[in-house]
């Protein structure tokens, strides 16, 4: 694939919904530098799963910071990349969700959205961002499959929230970024080569590239 300019790409969706496989597959057939979400070096994720209002805020700065490094790093880089989680999840998902839900109060949502909102203007926005969807019930057997210990306690609940929010985001998103959805409910990308393959052509469409 002979690619004309660097290509700035993100993987959005759900906990367990298979965004850090697929970003390695698109990583491996574009030749494109992947950069993962920071999950099994997270020093809050474990003790937020145990009590979400002592955490909360805590995490999502870390989450935060770490994402704009990356986020300024994949988009200054000169290269191609791809990456597991955008930064526009964080405040439109995740942390609205735990305020709404009670689990952050007004005051650290406020001051997390104003630094947002400080960061928003110095990132370059993705050329694409792919949105994996799928049902609850696929997230629940996808996340017991991988068996993550501090995973155990995520409450069906909390996952249909987030689809929910997910839903409401990507219906905005459209207007301001050129976005790809993917179906994952019955999508086995190691299995169905067929429908990994029309992804793979679907990028290529809307990132005008020609080739391979």
């Amino acid at each position: 694939m002979t690619e004309r300019r660097k290509f700035f790409v993100g993987v959005a969706g759900n906990i367990g919904v298979g965004k850090t496989t697929m970003t390695r597959i698109i990583a491996e057939r574009f030749g494109w530098k992947p950069f993962y979400e920071s999950v099994i070096n997270n020093p809050y994720l474990e003790d937020f799963y145990s009590d979400m209002g002592r955490w909360s805020f805590n995490l999502q700065i870390y989450f935060l910071s770490h994402r704009f490094k990356t986020h300024k790093l994949m988009a200054e880089g000169g290269f191609s990349s791809v990456q597991d989680r955008t930064i526009y999840e964080d405040v439109e998902i995740f942390a609205r969700n735990l305020y709404e839900m009670g689990h952050m109060d007004k005051r650290d949502w406020e001051n997390y959205r104003e630094l947002f909102g400080i960061m928003v203007p110095y990132l370059r926005k993705p050329d694409l961002i792919i949105y994996l969807r799928a049902d609850v019930d696929t997230l629940v057997e996808r996340i017991r499959n991988r068996g993550r210990s501090f995973e155990k306690s995520i409450d069906v609940s909390y996952l249909t929230r987030l689809n929910e929010l997910y839903e409401s985001w990507i219906e905005r998103a459209r207007k301001e970024f050129n976005v790809l959805v993917v179906e994952t409910d019955n999508f086995n990308v190691f299995e169905d080569s067929q429908k990994l393959d029309r992804v793979f052509a679907r990028i290529k469409d809307f990132l005008g590239v020609e080739g391979h």
